[in-house]
């Protein structure tokens, strides 16, 4: 999409034209360009219309129904704050005093929007012509234009210190694509990011979830959030907004916090298992949860917990494991046979062993269902079976 075919997009034909293409059962494409032109739809705004339908089709699982009336760029979709993230953040802005904010590297608006709907003035900027504008729309697509002023701008030019506080989303992807793992290439730069909280101390910086920790600034707060069991960023809050050393946000209703410095006690394999969140893991919080639940590491080394008791948890997943064995593809095949075990979930954490091959090697066949966890105990390799818990 470009400048252009946003305009048409939002002109009371290209609002027609997106009707038309929300009508489409999501057949054939080339089959519903057809049917949309046929209808006195221009091709190149049947297209159009097609595509943005596509992924307002895609971002449901993002925004949920608001998702129907919102804009989008394929780039800008993959890299947009979910709703229940940003809204979540929002509500913790706005609870600690925040009534505007700078917004640098909007990208399509959803943290923007989440602010705006929290009560917050928001000043949203992106490098991008088309990202601005699009997050411009979307603005204008909620009812929310009034408290988001969006502009196409280098965020370094920004005056943050006009603001109650600022917050960061870095752009981490190439021009041509692909992902961006040094800080050193963000844009903008890290060197300008990690100096916001010195100018406007009330910061928030959203990042990769894996960001360095030594990158954390002194005395800020670092979040490591997931959404249905897939981490999905770190945050950094600075200044006064931070209230713990480490958190773990899991996502829609639990969390846990700590200093990410404690070490879990180790002991035997228990009989249950408890794979931790991946924002507990990468939070380093693993000791925290294990405080919690009572439980140990089998290896000081591979953040899997045991007990000998079942613990509910919202923040790993519990396994029952039904035997303990040294790593023999001979033994294993032999095992899963006996007990008829065709349908294989292969975990693993600590173990070079591509579960794939593993997969095909054991030649799996039989109606049962198991939990194969490849691992290590006491720094030896080890397999653990195992049923849901």
């Amino acid at each position: 999409m470009d400048l252009e075919t946003l305009a048409a997009l939002r002109t009371p034909d290209g609002s027609a034209a997106l009707a038309a293409a929300a009508a489409r059962p999501g057949d054939d494409p080339l089959a519903a360009a057809v049917a949309l032109r046929s209808q006195g739809i221009p091709p190149a705004l049947a297209a159009a219309a097609l595509t943005q339908v596509e992924l307002r089709r895609r971002a449901v699982t993002k925004f949920g129904p608001a998702a129907g009336t919102m804009f989008f760029t394929r780039a800008g979709l993959e890299q947009a704050t979910r709703a229940v993230v940003a809204d979540r953040r929002a509500a913790r802005l706005a609870a600690a005093g925040v009534r505007s904010i700078a917004d640098l590297g909007c990208g399509l608006g959803s943290d923007a929007l989440a602010a705006a709907r929290a009560g917050i003035a928001v000043y949203a900027v992106d490098a991008d012509p088309l990202t601005a504008a699009v997050a411009a729309a979307n603005a204008e697509a909620a009812g929310l234009a009034e408290r988001i002023t969006v502009a196409c701008a280098d965020a370094t030019t920004v005056p943050v210190q006009a603001y109650d506080a600022v917050f960061a989303d870095p752009a981490r992807r190439r021009s041509g694509g692909g992902r961006v793992f040094d800080p050193r290439a963000y844009s903008p730069p890290w060197d300008f990011v990690a100096g916001l909280a010195g100018r406007v101390p009330r910061t928030v910086l959203k990042l990769a979830p894996g960001i360095d920790h030594a990158l954390l600034p002194p005395g800020a707060e670092g979040e490591w959030v997931s959404v249905g069991g897939e981490l999905v960023e770190a945050a950094f809050w600075c200044g006064p907004l931070a209230e713990v050393p480490r958190r773990a946000s899991v996502l829609p209703s639990a969390g846990l916090t700590g200093t990410g410095a404690e070490r879990a006690p180790v002991g035997p394999v228990g009989a249950f298992l408890y794979d931790p969140d991946p924002a507990v893991v990468r939070s380093h919080l693993v000791a925290e949860l294990a405080e919690r639940i009572g439980g140990r590491l089998a290896d000081p080394d591979i953040a899997y917990l045991y007990t000998d008791e079942p613990v509910d948890t919202p923040l790993a997943r519990r396994l029952e494991i039904t035997d303990v064995l040294p790593f023999s593809l001979k033994r294993l095949r032999a095992l899963l046979r006996e007990r008829g075990v065709g349908r294989l979930e292969i975990r693993k954490r600590g173990s070079a062993l591509e579960p794939d091959r593993l997969r095909r090697d054991l030649r799996l066949s039989g109606p049962a269902a198991a939990s194969l966890v490849l691992t290590r105990v006491a720094g030896a390799p080890t397999v653990l079976l195992a049923t849901a818990g």
